[in-house]
């Protein structure tokens, strides 16, 4: 059986428009902005300064960037983990999924990872998405996907396989799936 959300689900949710940015941490700035800029051609949009901090935003669509701090005397221990692999220090950051508009572009971008000398993988096909994974100058995992199946702007058909594939589902997607909304839902605290 197929459920899609009500329409009343839909239009009391907030009007998200993509993500403004991401906040990541570097401790070289330059070679941050050396890479995104220079090798993933991901336009440097704006920058924010103190004695304390850098804060540089890197535009990758509109309205939607990533950005990364470097902070001014602080002991920072990078460490670099592979995208899809459990890590202990780790927790909450697995890998950052840049979006592409199709094949094409994903091809192009793995090439040019490849002649900047950046090692990538090859294209993955996960079904609804293809991937090519990579790090960044800083070691941070990052894959660049497009959509072969777009699940967004659109609503949701929580029993279209092809989309929500688990054969095991948690409870807020089995409720979603019988009747369109969650039961609970989990309240947060700022730390």
């Amino acid at each position: 059986m197929t459920t899609t959300v009500p329409p009343t689900t839909e239009m009391t949710t907030p009007r998200w428009r993509g993500i403004n940015h991401l906040a990541l941490v570097t401790t070289d700035m330059d070679a941050t902005v050396r890479f995104y800029h220079g090798t993933l051609g991901a336009r440097l949009v704006a920058t924010i300064g103190t004695p304390e901090f850098r804060h540089y935003f890197f535009e990758f669509g509109p309205q939607c960037t990533v950005a990364f701090f470097e902070y001014s005397g602080a002991a920072i221990e990078p460490f670099s983990k592979p995208a899809g692999v459990p890590a202990a220090r780790a927790a909450q950051f697995d890998h950052l999924a840049l979006n592409l508009p199709d094949e094409e572009a994903l091809l192009e971008l793995q090439q040019r990872l490849k002649s900047a000398g950046c090692g990538v993988t090859d294209i993955i096909d996960h079904g609804s998405v293809r991937s090519v994974y990579f790090t960044d100058s800083s070691g941070i995992a990052l894959e660049a996907s497009w959509w072969v199946l777009d699940a967004t702007g659109r609503s949701a058909d929580y029993g279209d396989q092809r989309l929500f594939a688990d054969p095991n589902p948690v409870a807020a997607l089995r409720e979603l799936q019988a009747t369109g909304n969650l039961n609970s839902v989990p309240r947060a605290r700022l730390s």
